[in-house]
């Protein structure tokens, strides 16, 4: 399975130190990781030989202050993916809904649990790769699991609050479990229905601190849902997943506000100037809101090859159902990095 962020395997072919890679292919916070979270991570070093908690105890109290639910409601995973795999195993659900193009994750899951009627919602390209709610209810008939991505990776388009909880009422009226990954939702706040899950018993939310809150390396992500699924996917799940450092970073992370402007500013300059020379370069690109974009051009396979030979990693899309080798996702990076980008496609393009 193909997924952004191997720096390793081309930091090997290229025979370079893999600090040397300029990694596109993974849309991670421009900043990185703030001095408060490598502060902590420092202090805390020495109690590495004690186990973690595995009920993620304190970690959940302040995700129940954040997210404005019980911490009842919450169950904390080495990433959302081993949520969603999780999820999958425990509920086993006879016939699943996903998109396409998305994150390919929720399919691959639902496979292995022994789910075979998985139904695939095509996004149309013409439509700008835009849901259209009415026919997304439509397909959900018979399902009794849905898997939505909201912002959706790798199109970055996003539905409003009232279209997710349109889809959540309705999953509720059919009885069918609607999914929602809200791993880019850190970047548009104002659009999560995380808070929902306490009057939608129907609706389960999916965070993540991978992509905002740049906790890649480290892992961690969470689960909320009603309680009886909590305590279900706690009898499936296996002990001491979530490690003290993920942990204890993601308490700093959450509270760190003078740092979470300091994101919102950046990611605001940034995506002004990638657009712009996109724009400039007549390179064709569909509208984001968040830290990444989809760009569609005739030549992105010779742009691809050439920039990985020069160490510069982007996401070929082709992998993507729905989705070929004219796709790339480039993510929205600090300015050194996107000023280096922009000068090796102006050389490509002359």
């Amino acid at each position: 399975m193909q997924h952004g962020g191997d720096i390793y395997e081309l930091a090997s072919g290229l025979r370079l130190a893999e600090r040397k890679i300029v990694d596109f292919s993974a849309s991670i916070n421009p900043l990185g990781i703030s001095k408060k979270v490598k502060a902590e991570i420092r202090t805390h070093l020495k109690y590495l030989p004690n186990y973690p908690d595995p009920q993620c105890r304190r970690l959940r109290r302040h995700l129940s202050i954040a997210l404005g639910v019980d911490v009842g409601n919450i169950i904390c995973g080495n990433g959302s993916t081993e949520l969603i795999y999780l999820l999958t195993r425990a509920l086993r659900p006879r016939r699943a809904l996903v998109l396409a193009p998305t994150f390919m994750e929720y399919e691959r899951a639902l496979l292995l649990s022994g789910v075979s009627d998985v139904v695939v919602f095509q996004l149309q390209e013409g439509c700008g790769f835009r849901i259209d709610v009415d026919a997304f209810k439509a397909a959900m008939a018979g399902c009794d699991a849905v898997f939505l991505c909201n912002p959706n990776s790798p199109t970055a388009q996003c539905l409003t609050r009232a279209e997710v909880l349109d889809i959540a009422h309705w999953a509720r009226q059919q009885q069918c479990l609607l999914v929602v990954d809200e791993a880019f939702i850190d970047f548009l706040p104002q659009e999560s229905v995380v808070a929902e899950v306490v009057s939608n018993p129907w609706l389960i939310v999916l965070r993540s601190m991978t992509k905002f809150y740049g906790l890649s390396g480290l892992r961690l992500g969470m689960a909320v849902m009603d309680t009886r699924y909590v305590e279900l996917l706690q009898r499936y799940k296996e002990p001491w997943s979530v490690n003290t450092l993920s942990q204890r970073a993601g308490v700093v992370a959450l509270n760190d506000k003078a740092w979470v402007r300091q994101t919102f500013e950046a990611l605001r300059q940034e995506r002004r100037y990638v657009e712009g020379w996109l724009a400039k370069k007549g390179i064709q690109f569909y509208p984001s809101a968040i830290n990444f974009y989809l760009i569609k051009d005739d030549r992105a396979p010779v742009w691809y090859e050439k920039l990985r030979a020069k160490g510069i990693l982007l996401r070929d899309c082709s992998s993507y159902r729905g989705l070929d080798s004219r796709f790339l996702r480039i993510a929205v990076k600090a300015h050194r990095e996107n000023t280096l980008l922009y000068k090796a496609m102006s050389r490509l393009l002359f």
